[in-house]
């Protein structure tokens, strides 16, 4: 009985578990599965076997799909992949076809889906916001960049932002419970979220800071250690299984990996982190064409972000920004608001400060974009009992959100066009 009330729970936490998350879910995925599926059918961008990588947003479809990516940061992506390849083929009779495309932009499609109801979960459940709120934060990061384009790439960042997602939210769980993250979840946690990407590990174990009195007691601190080396033991395993146990070659490609994703560009640096790591994983910017071949010579036509244009996306990013840090500072003793800080403290280091990818941080969003609807869930939640605030800030949101709508609407028609032009 205790093992059926267990597996009922787990799956209460990660599948819709109301009529209106189950409607949610329905919506999200007819509205992803239209775009993803117009594109499936119709371009050969999402996977194209001619194509290894880079062919819109740096993304790396084929390699990524074919062998789980790079092995130095994403260790244990191809585990994943390989089901998901083998999945395809099974609709498609083993051919990397339209109808393999279409099921692979489909697996994304349900992943982004359920990450978003992650998201509705949280701001119910967690924050305890009213439904309409929820609702209006939920549709606001739904067209965020990052979710629409995810929503028909197969790529490791498409899974990363569920897992993540759903890891934040059951750690959100203990917490308000005072319970401590068991053994099992964590080597799960490790699994998932830093064996796609090996840069997010540190964030499985941040939680286990707020875990009552854990400073206080030897005992209870000794116990979080063992539980945080079982987790990296299990990764570490299935990594080397992975390499053939030839572990010196995961230190030189880590190496030569820094110095290729971290080479000075001419844009400046705050440029970057304006138009790239914050605002191009929400606000889509134009686009930039750039020549490119593979190693068998198949010339392609490559699509990049481009930096801000116009002083109206620089305005937008400054607000969504200052709203993010108004929640921070108004909630600095929340716990929970402590937790998703810390989280996204990883990816402002890694990309901000060493400037890791900083060129094309507009592709990382899956790996912190669901900060921001939380953090604004909470930002609500301390002035819930100021009427004039909340309707301000809804009113405010309403205005961001139609303008985002309009602007990433226009830009994915430019996809589009890109693709008919190229990509037939």
């Amino acid at each position: 009985m205790d093992f059926k009330k267990k597996f009922s729970a787990f799956l209460k936490t990660v599948f819709p578990a109301t009529k209106l998350e189950l409607l949610l879910f329905f919506i999200f995925l007819s509205l992803y599965g239209i775009l993803g599926g117009y594109i499936a059918l119709n371009y050969r961008i999402i996977f194209d076997d001619r194509i290894p990588w880079d062919a819109y947003f740096s993304f790396d479809n084929r390699a990524i799909v074919m062998t789980g990516g790079g092995f130095e940061r994403h260790p244990l992506a191809n585990y994943l992949f390989n089901w998901i390849r083998e999945f395809a083929y099974l609709f498609s009779d083993g051919r990397k076809n339209d109808t393999f495309r279409l099921v692979l932009a489909w697996c994304s499609n349900f992943a982004i889906s359920l990450s978003l109801v992650q998201v509705f979960k949280y701001l119910k459940n967690i924050v305890g916001l009213p439904t309409g709120i929820s609702v209006l934060i939920l549709g606001f990061f739904s067209i965020f960049s990052t979710n629409i384009l995810l929503s028909f790439t197969p790529e490791t960042y498409t899974y990363t932002l569920f897992f993540l997602i759903l890891f934040n939210y059951y750690a959100a769980l203990k917490l308000r419970k005072q319970e401590k993250m068991n053994t099992v979840a964590l080597v799960l946690a490790g699994i998932s979220v830093g064996g796609l990407t090996i840069t997010n590990i540190i964030k499985v174990y941040i939680p286990l800071l707020f875990e009552k009195n854990i400073f206080r007691s030897w005992q209870k601190l000794f116990n979080g250690l063992v539980r945080i080396l079982i987790s990296v033991a299990a990764i570490i395993l299935l990594y080397m299984y992975r390499m053939d146990f030839k572990y010196f070659n995961f230190l030189q490609k880590s190496t030569a990996q820094y110095e290729k994703f971290s080479d000075a560009k001419t844009t400046p640096v705050w440029d970057m982190i304006a138009s790239w790591f914050f605002g191009g994983n929400i606000l889509l910017s134009g686009y930039e064409l750039r020549d490119y071949h593979s190693k068998k010579g198949f010339y392609f036509k490559a699509l990049f972000m481009d930096v801000y244009q116009s002083w109206i996306p620089y305005v937008f990013v400054g607000v969504v920004t200052t709203l993010i840090l108004w929640s921070i500072f108004r909630n600095f003793k929340n716990k929970f608001v402590q937790l998703l800080v810390l989280s996204f403290a990883v990816d402002i280091v890694i990309h901000c400060v060493l400037k890791f990818g900083l060129h094309t941080a507009y592709i990382y969003g899956g790996h912190f974009i669901f900060v921001f609807p939380l953090l604004l869930g909470w930002l609500f939640h301390a002035y819930r009992d100021s009427p004039k605030i909340l309707t301000g800030l809804s009113a405010l949101i309403s205005v961001l959100f139609a303008y985002l709508a309009l602007n990433n609407l226009f830009r994915m028609e430019e996809f589009l066009n890109f693709l008919e032009a190229y990509y037939r």
